[in-house]
């Protein structure tokens, strides 16, 4: 597996994620892990750890809790924590109304880190291929991107 080289844009968080982050990880810290160490000294108790359903699931969810303890402290490490928007151009934390070209109906997206993306909130990395395309980008340019579905033209209705 080839791992793609980390750099900061990678880490570009909102102030609102990085205070999320923080305490998903101080929860982490301070409460899962002994939850865990319980659950462990438990399924210990019971005996014979090779047949014991109870220690592997333990065993289990404390790599797994590590694993988010180890990357969130990566990224609260790295971040990079942006909130000043520019003005009248598309950049990161920006919320722009686009038109597909054709389109009658406008969709509004909100330019986020990689961390932060999500569809469901309308939630697009800036670097997604959409993303990158409107970056920069003024209220009336055309931008077009490349989707599996082919080139995709739109027009940048409204920033804010």
């Amino acid at each position: 597996m080839v791992q793609k080289k980390s750099d900061a844009s990678d880490h570009m968080l909102t102030q609102e994620k990085f205070d999320e982050l923080k305490t998903e990880l101080n929860e982490l810290i301070t409460v899962a892990r002994k939850e865990i160490a319980e659950s462990l000294e438990y399924a210990r108790s019971l005996g014979d750890l090779s047949e014991n359903a109870e220690y592997h699931a333990a065993r289990e969810l404390q790599a797994a809790t590590e694993e988010r303890i180890r990357r969130l402290e990566g990224l609260v490490k790295s971040a990079v924590i942006i909130s000043e928007k520019k003005k009248g151009v598309v950049g990161f934390g920006s919320k722009v109304t686009i038109r597909k070209k054709g389109d009658k109906a406008d969709h509004t997206y909100t330019i986020v880190g990689s961390e932060e993306a999500d569809m469901r909130e309308k939630k697009i990395s800036h670097l997604s291929p959409m993303g990158e395309a409107l970056m920069n980008k003024k209220k009336g340019e055309t931008f077009t991107f490349t989707t599996p579905n082919g080139r995709q033209e739109y027009t940048i209705v409204d920033i804010a």
